[in-house]
């Protein structure tokens, strides 16, 4: 969700859509959006989204061993970017999670869509606690 997240904010740009076709009075019914609300845009970003799961690594917290997923790789803005990529990293240790990401968004595009569409923030706290339940520890599996 955080990739998901990141691309939304990213989208300012407005577009217009609406009916190409013209009203008796000359008019048209067109309406400017944000591209991250266009449905094109949004469909774009969700089939490509799990496909960035190799720029996380799984970390272990020290101190309380929790395992958690973070993202070690540049975006394609920052400055280190093109160094970066000079470099090829392919591991199968992302598999399971790039895995997960697909049957999230499969099982839940509808919900996802619909945060965005509503400009929510924390995108990720909303799906996990108010639109599905896969927070809850009880249904919880190891990835």
């Amino acid at each position: 969700m955080a990739e998901v997240e990141y691309d939304v904010t990213k989208a300012r740009q407005k577009i217009k859509v609406g009916a190409s076709r013209i009203n008796p009075d000359g008019t048209q019914e067109r309406k400017k959006i944000s591209l991250a609300q266009s449905e094109a845009f949004l469909t774009e970003l969700l089939d490509n989204v799990c496909e960035r799961m190799n720029d996380y690594k799984l970390e272990e917290d020290p101190v309380t061993k929790e395992k958690t997923f973070r993202r070690f790789a540049p975006r394609k803005g920052d400055k280190i970017y093109k160094e970066f990529k000079k470099f090829f990293f392919h591991s199968d240790a992302y598999r399971p999670l790039k895995f997960a990401c697909e049957t999230i968004l499969e099982e839940y595009e509808d919900e996802i869509l619909s945060l965005i569409t509503q400009e929510a923030h924390d995108l990720a706290d909303k799906l996990c606690n108010e639109n599905s339940d896969l927070c809850d520890m009880s249904n919880h599996t190891e990835l």
